[in-house]
């Protein structure tokens, strides 16, 4: 089997280009999928505290690692501690991680699933 390299990029974040996500609007860099790869993901996220007003229950369906480029947030992980990540802070969860959201500020992530 022959596999042929490719790479998506995105030169800046565009409100523009942003989709509606299952919470807040996400603008993707690489979709399910591309280049063979149906588990890898990534793109930015971006939420407010109006479209999140309550802290929400997320269970990790990937492998996801995290970065923030702007705003709060609080991750609370079931079993471990609570963290507030802020501008350029960073974390990656497990497949199967259960954690509590908070979204103090509206945030801009950097997140990839794999």
């Amino acid at each position: 089997m022959t596999t042929t390299p490719s790479f998506t990029t995105s030169a800046s974040l565009d409100p523009g280009r942003n989709e509606p996500f299952e919470l807040g609007q996400v603008q993707w860099v690489r979709r399910f999928g591309e280049g063979d790869r149906p588990g890898l993901a990534c793109g930015y996220w971006h939420v407010n505290p109006a479209e999140a007003p309550e802290p929400f229950n997320l269970v990790m369906e990937a492998d996801e690692a995290i970065h923030i480029i702007d705003g709060h947030l609080r991750i609370e992980v079931e079993g471990g501690g609570t963290y507030d990540l802020t501008a350029g802070g960073a974390a990656s969860f497990n497949k199967g991680a259960r954690t509590r959201w908070a979204v103090l500020a509206p945030t801009v992530e950097f997140f990839v699933y794999s």
